[in-house]
Parts: structure tokens; C-alpha cells; sequence
């Protein structure tokens, strides 16, 4: 279902609109067209990837964080989540500004 890569590459560095946080998050992730643009759906893509090493570079962070807060913490609380809860074949790398 999900084409594998390593790593995922989410870049936010010119996101305008909350639409584009789930669009850019949708294709970097090869989501599936049915991906609900919501961080239920997030989440539920995200723990259909378990099972095989998962690492996810972020950048533009500073721009998500300062357009769209609470998107932004939403997304990091569901990635500290995931490796929380699924071990450590997970990581999430913050690409610098």
C-alpha cells in the first residue's frame, strides 16, 4: 500500500494554507487517496507504516511552527507518539531553517 522510502521528506518551507500541511504530508508519506486530511487519519496512516524501520526528516518546521501552530504540534505529539509506542525502528530528524 505505502511505497517505502528512507527517508520520508516533509518539507513545510513554503506552505501557505492549512489544506497544503495534509497535502504535503499526503504525498511525501505516499499516502493513499482515501488519507482524510485529519490527524485521526494521520495517525491511522502512520501506524499502518509499523513493522519496518520508518524514518521521517522535517523541514520548514519553523514556518509550520509559526503559521500553523497547533497543526504543527499535533503532527510532532502523533511522531513522539508513534515511537513511543511501536520502539525504536522510528525516527523523526529536524532539519535546520
Amino acid at each position: 500500500m505505502y511505497k517505502y522510502k528512507d527517508p520520508y521528506q516533509l518539507d513545510f518551507r513554503h506552505v501557505q494554507t492549512y489544506g497544503e500541511v495534509h497535502k504535503i504530508i499526503r504525498v511525501a508519506m505516499d499516502f493513499p487517496d482515501y488519507y482524510g486530511e485529519n490527524w485521526d487519519a494521520f495517525w491511522d496512516c502512520l501506524t499502518d507504516m509499523t513493522g519496518r524501520p520508518l524514518h521521517v526528516q522535517i523541514a520548514g518546521l519553523d514556518v509550520l511552527q509559526r503559521k500553523f501552530p497547533e497543526a504543527c504540534a499535533q503532527m510532532l505529539e502523533a511522531l513522539r507518539d508513534l515511537r513511543q509506542q511501536y520502539g525504536g525502528d522510528i525516527s523523526v530528524e529536524i532539519l535546520a531553517p
